[in-house]
C-alpha cells in the first residue's frame, strides 16, 4: 500500500478525466505490482500489461528504441481508453475486468453459451484464468480500501454475493 501512493495519483488524473471510477486503479496491481517494467510470458508490457496490437490500436509506439507500454503516464491514457470501450461494449464493469484479461471474444461467447450477461452466471464458461482476475480484483479492492478498524463493503462485493 505504502508504495502505491505516487502511482494511484497520476492513474486517478487520467481515469478522472476519461469519466472511469477511480476503484479501477487496482486492476494495475493485479496486472504488474504496479511495476512499469513488467513482462509477462505472453509478451504483455508496462504497468496495464498491454499486449502489443492492442497497444498499438491505442496508440502507443513499440520499437526497438521505444516501448510506450513501459510509460505509466502514456499506458494509462491507454488502459483508460480501452477500460472505457470495454465498457460500452458491454456496460457492466465485471464484464469489462474479465474481458481485460481474456478480450472481448471469450467473454461473448461465455454470455451465449450461459444465456446472461451476469458476470456470476456467467463465469463457469470463462478461461479459468479471467474468472480468477475478476475474483483478485475484488480482493485487491477490499484490500486498498478496507480500514482495519472496520471491515469495508462496497458494490464490489455485494456483487460478489448476490
Amino acid at each position: 500500500k505504502a508504495k502505491s501512493h505516487k502511482t494511484f495519483r497520476l492513474i486517478d488524473i487520467v481515469f478522472k478525466k476519461y469519466q472511469l471510477p477511480l476503484e479501477l486503479k487496482y486492476l494495475a496491481v493485479i496486472e504488474s505490482e504496479l511495476k512499469p517494467t513488467a513482462v509477462s510470458k505472453v509478451g504483455a508490457v508496462g504497468t496495464w500489461q498491454l499486449m502489443p496490437e492492442t497497444a498499438k490500436i491505442l496508440g502507443l509506439k513499440i520499437t526497438a528504441a521505444e516501448d510506450e507500454r513501459k510509460s505509466t503516464r502514456k499506458s494509462t491514457k491507454a488502459a483508460a481508453l480501452y477500460l472505457r470501450d470495454l465498457h460500452t461494449e458491454f456496460k457492466d464493469w465485471l464484464l469489462v475486468l474479465a474481458a481485460y484479461n481474456c478480450g472481448p471474444g471469450p467473454v461473448y461467447k461465455a454470455m451465449k453459451k450461459s444465456g446472461s450477461k451476469n458476470f456470476w452466471v456467467l463465469q463457469k464458461f470463462l478461461p479459468a484464468e479471467s474468472r480468477d482476475h475478476v475474483h483478485k480484483f475484488i480482493a485487491t479492492h477490499q484490500y486498498f480500501e478496507s480500514k482495519p478498524e472496520m471491515p469495508y463493503v462496497n458494490e464490489w462485493q455485494y456483487m460478489a454475493y448476490r
